[in-house]
């Protein structure tokens, strides 16, 4: 598998209380989701990003977990080149606004419309191991 497809980065705001206040960006280093018969396969990577919801500071969360699964072997070196590769890409998207972050203002807006059809997944393909 090549470091490139190691990796995916998903970015979620999550939003404090009534749901009305940003809280913060959230940016989670994992597997690309799989989908199965029995539903889907996720891999999390353990190191996240946590950006405050101006995009003016941000913190690694979890390095101590993410070196503790390095040291056991959960996570290869190439997939640690891949998440070392992420996240200069994610940092450089929130240094320019860009991707995700480049309408950053317009999020905290954003609500669920109640009466928007609840999403339904296709018939999973048999399901494939790893």
């Amino acid at each position: 598998m090549e470091a490139a497809h190691v990796l995916v980065q998903r970015q979620r705001l999550l939003r404090r209380g009534d749901g009305r206040r940003l809280r913060n960006w959230y940016v989670n280093f994992e597997h690309p989701t799989r989908r199965t018969e029995a539903g889907f396969d996720i891999l999390d990577l353990t190191v996240d990003l946590v950006v405050a919801p101006d995009l003016t500071r941000w913190e690694w969360k979890d390095e101590d977990q993410y070196g503790h699964v390095r040291r056991l072997g959960i996570v290869s070196d190439t997939e640690h080149q891949a998440v070392d590769a992420a996240r200069g890409e994610v940092l450089a998207m929130l240094t320019e606004r860009s991707g995700i972050f480049e309408q950053a203002e317009r999020w905290p807006a954003w609500r669920w419309n109640p009466a928007w059809p609840t999403p339904r997944l296709p018939r999973p393909v048999a399901a494939t191991r790893r």
